[in-house]
C-alpha cells in the first residue's frame, strides 16, 4: 500500500507543476486588456522609485472610476512624472491624463482589428500554456517508464499510471480552453 501512496504523490506533484502553469496562464490573460478598464493591465509596469525598478501597484493607489478609465494616485506625489513616463513606454498604447495629483488612463473603444488582434495573442498563450502542459505529461511519462526499466513497478502499474497521468493532462487541457474561450468571449464582446 505504501507503493501506491508514493505514486500517488508522484501523480500529485506532477499535477501541481499543472496547476502552476495554469496560474501563469491565468495572471498573463489577466493583463490583456479588453473591452473596459481592468487595473490588471498594469500589473508589468514598473516604475523607478529611488532607483530601484518597483511595480506600479506598490506605489499608487489604481481604481476604476468609469467603465473605461483607470485613475492611478501616486502615494508620493513626487513620483507623478515617473509614473506617467512609465505608462507611456509601455505597450499599452494610452497616453495618460495628468492632472497634477492623478494619472487618468482612458481606454478607447477597442477597433474589430485589434480586437481580433487580442484574440490571437490570447490564443498564442493558451497553447503556449498547452504545450507546458503536455511537456509535464510527458516528463511524467518518462518518470513512469524509468520506474519500469529499473523494476521499481509493474508493467500493469506503469501503465495505469500513465493513464491517469492522460487523465489529469486532458482536464488541464480543457481547462485551459475554457479559460481562453471565456477571455476571447470578453475581448470580443462590444
Amino acid at each position: 500500500m505504501a507503493t501506491m501512496d508514493i505514486h500517488e504523490q508522484t501523480l500529485n506533484e506532477f499535477e501541481d507543476k499543472m496547476k502552476k502553469s495554469i496560474t501563469v496562464l491565468e495572471s498573463e490573460l489577466r493583463t490583456v486588456r479588453a473591452g473596459r478598464a481592468n487595473p490588471h493591465v498594469l500589473d508589468p509596469i514598473t516604475v523607478p522609485y529611488y532607483g530601484v525598478p518597483t511595480p506600479l501597484q506598490q506605489i499608487a493607489n489604481i481604481q476604476v472610476p468609469e467603465a473605461k478609465m483607470l485613475m492611478i494616485t501616486p502615494w508620493d506625489a513626487s513620483m507623478l512624472k515617473e509614473i506617467e513616463r512609465a505608462v507611456q513606454a509601455s505597450d499599452l498604447g494610452i497616453n495618460p491624463i495628468n492632472d497634477g495629483r492623478c494619472l487618468r488612463l482612458v481606454f478607447p473603444a477597442m477597433t474589430e482589428e485589434r480586437r481580433r488582434d487580442l484574440t490571437r495573442e490570447v490564443s498564442k498563450k493558451g497553447e503556449d500554456a498547452k504545450v507546458s502542459i503536455r511537456n509535464i505529461r510527458r516528463e511524467a511519462n518518462d518518470h513512469f517508464k524509468a520506474l519500469l526499466r529499473d523494476k521499481e513497478v509493474s508493467e500493469d502499474v506503469s501503465f495505469s499510471l500513465g493513464e491517469e497521468m492522460q487523465e489529469i493532462t486532458d482536464s488541464y487541457i480543457k481547462k485551459i480552453d475554457d479559460e481562453i474561450e471565456r477571455k476571447t468571449k470578453e475581448i470580443m464582446e462590444i
